[in-house]
């Protein structure tokens, strides 16, 4: 009997120890995720805010621009609309959606075309290029275009780390149960054709 009684509270204990083994790994799991995800919700921030910075430099670009080239107001007016839908499309860092990411970076891809376009005006007024309000807004521009391409690469890396740890067996299985909150993260794509980084050129 008394063999019985200790048998049956070593298989308990055996029992109760593989439950808190098995508990404290998804917990580590489900922290390391937590941790990963932090990361990559942070790194949008940084994204965000490049973005922010070319689209706050844009209407003293524009304003610069109409004082010597008076007569292209339909690059103007492409510039001003796609900085504005830039503006409308807001994505926040947890709810990164394939559809939302998409429609976040067709704004942005809009935004550097309409900007393309003005910097292909400004070729044609030597006289702008040589003034120091431009020389000072060519190196800013220069310069976040760089950020952006730095951002976009970090992100990357962090949704990297994300979705390898996440898609990892057994994570994966613990992703899954916790449904939406540890979605696999999408990637900044170049744009169709973009095989080379764009230049900015003046």
């Amino acid at each position: 009997m008394a063999k019985k009684k200790y048998f049956a509270i070593g298989c308990l204990a055996v029992v109760l120890l593989g439950i808190l083994v098995v508990a404290l790994y998804v917990t580590g799991v489900y922290n390391s995720l937590v941790g990963l995800d932090q990361k990559v919700q942070s790194q949008w921030g940084q994204v965000e805010n490049a973005y922010q910075r070319r689209a706050d430099l844009i209407p003293n670009l524009v304003e610069t621009v109409k004082g010597a080239a008076a007569f292209e107001r339909d690059t103007f007016t492409a510039v001003t609309e796609a900085r504005a839908k830039v503006g409308q499309v807001q994505v926040n860092a947890g709810e990164l959606t394939p559809d939302a990411f998409a429609k976040f970076q067709e704004a942005q891809d809009g935004l550097s075309s309409a900007l393309s376009r003005l910097l292909v005006v400004i070729e044609k007024y030597p006289e702008l290029k040589a003034t120091e309000n431009f020389k000072e807004l060519q190196a800013q521009l220069e310069g976040t275009e760089n950020r952006i391409t730095v951002e976009r690469m970090r992100f990357n890396e962090a949704a990297q780390s994300f979705n390898t740890r996440r898609n990892r067996f057994p994570a994966v299985l613990i992703a899954g149960f916790f449904g939406e909150k540890f979605k696999e993260k999408v990637y900044f794509k170049a744009q169709a054709g973009a095989e080379t980084a764009p230049k900015v050129k003046f």
